[in-house]
């Protein structure tokens, strides 16, 4: 993926070769619980995922000397990369045993594990399906909250719900490094409320070319490379920047 308004060179988010293709290649492991009896709405697992990638992020572990800061650097210093699998009964038991963080929506679990190599996964997760996850929403999802960060969804993909997963992490992750630390640190304290929605056609061209943080995927899966797949919206970011 790549971040538009970003001006580094070697940003982790361009979709041409820069140098962070030459570092070892890391990925961020989450899980989602599917059980067949009782999955969870689309919406919630998209929102979940999000807030999953940024608990990760805000956690101690993951800064300084955490225990999982180097991995955490090492991901960062590469293309940032996110692979979502799906878990049910014994394998999700199997997955909440492994150093890991697991977060909570209306209906969804999604575990998230610090950073492994792209080759490199714990066999417990390896053998997890990645392809097919999808979920659909019981109900339409109410209006996002104007005052609440947006993740806008591009209205003229169709992602499955793991790809979309993916990308709304993505979309977080922009976000969070686009905030100060005192706006980090709101967004911590308030439990990172956010909501995930597909844009308007009409207002996904408004969106792209707004200057907030846009996530263009790297065409590893389902979608052509640099289709622009999240613009993340979020209130602080609408004010202009020092």
């Amino acid at each position: 993926m790549s971040h538009d308004s970003s001006s580094s060179g070697d940003s982790p988010f361009r979709t041409e070769p820069t140098p962070r293709d030459e570092a070892p290649q890391f990925v961020l492991p989450l899980v989602v619980r599917i059980e067949k009896a009782a999955p969870p709405a689309r919406t919630d697992a998209l929102e979940t995922a999000a807030r999953a990638v940024l608990v990760m992020l805000a956690d101690a572990r993951s800064t300084g000397d955490g225990e999982w800061a180097e991995a955490v650097r090492d991901w960062q210093d590469a293309r940032i990369r996110k692979v979502v699998r799906r878990a049910r009964g014994a394998e999700w038991r199997r997955a909440e045993a492994l150093d890991g963080i697991t977060v909570t929506g209306k209906s969804a679990e999604v575990r998230v594990f610090p950073p492994v190599p792209l080759d490199g996964w714990p066999k417990e997760l390896a053998k997890l399906q990645v392809s097919g996850t999808d979920l659909d929403d019981p109900e339409p999802p109410v209006g996002a909250d104007p005052a609440a960060p947006v993740l806008w969804l591009n209205p003229d993909l169709g992602m499955s719900a793991g790809k979309a997963m993916a990308q709304a992490g993505h979309g977080a992750q922009l976000a969070w490094w686009e905030l100060s630390d005192e706006e980090r640190g709101a967004w911590r304290d308030a439990g990172f409320p956010l909501a995930v929605r597909t844009a308007e056609p009409g207002r996904w061209s408004e969106l792209t070319t707004s200057g907030l943080p846009l996530v263009r995927d790297a065409g590893f899966t389902e979608i052509a490379p640099g289709s622009s797949t999240v613009v993340a919206d979020h209130p602080a970011l609408r004010r202009p920047r020092a």
